[in-house]
């Protein structure tokens, strides 16, 4: 079982969880070559921007989180299993009832579309993963997390392993060394993530 003070240390040091099925054993990964998103200099696609002008979504923070993470759990349609299993779950959960762990959501006529969760420490939002029901929610849930850490003041928003999908929303690659540089800035800064979400 993985101990909250356990997971935030990992994350302290540039680690975080993955396991190898719902119910397989969790590893500790490190990447050399980290996912992040320049907070300052993103900028949403203009078939994104449209879509937020529409309006279509009601977003929210933290109404849903468990029934965000799970629905994040379920396997894509090109996998055979998921990475997040039940303890990254339950850990996961009792870090969001310590106000740790956030979701964003995005609801369409009362019900979940999609959306994100991740983990907030100091000035860094370390992202987990997203999943979306309706066309484009994951994607304005990330667009509304970017606009919410910015206005907040954070300095590192961390995708962690990167992949076509993270690259269209505007993630880059960097090295270990320089990650390492950007985590230990961004935890030395005191930052709620709480809070109206524009």
């Amino acid at each position: 079982m993985i101990r909250v003070e356990d997971l935030i240390r990992a994350y302290r040091h540039g680690f975080f969880p993955m396991a190898e099925s719902r119910e397989g054993e969790v590893s500790w990964c490190q990447p050399y070559h980290r996912a992040v998103v320049p907070l300052e200099s993103w900028r949403p696609s203009r078939s994104l921007s449209r879509t937020l002008r529409e309006g279509r979504f009601k977003v929210r923070i933290d109404t849903a989180f468990e029934q965000v993470i799970r629905s994040c759990s379920m396997p894509r349609e090109s996998e055979a299993d998921t990475w997040i299993s039940e303890e990254i779950i339950e850990v996961f959960v009792k870090l969001h009832r310590l106000g740790i762990a956030h979701s964003v959501e995005c609801w369409m006529e009362g019900g979940l579309a999609g959306g994100l969760y991740g983990l907030a420490m100091g000035g860094a939002f370390f992202g987990e993963s997203m999943f979306f029901r309706r066309p484009d929610a994951s994607k304005v849930a990330f667009a509304h997390l970017v606009g919410h850490l910015r206005q907040r003041g954070y300095l590192l928003l961390d995708a962690q392993i990167m992949n076509p999908h993270l690259q269209r929303l505007g993630a880059i690659e960097i090295g270990h060394e320089a990650y390492m540089l950007q985590l230990e800035e961004a935890l030395s800064k005191k930052i709620r993530f709480a809070g109206h979400m524009k």
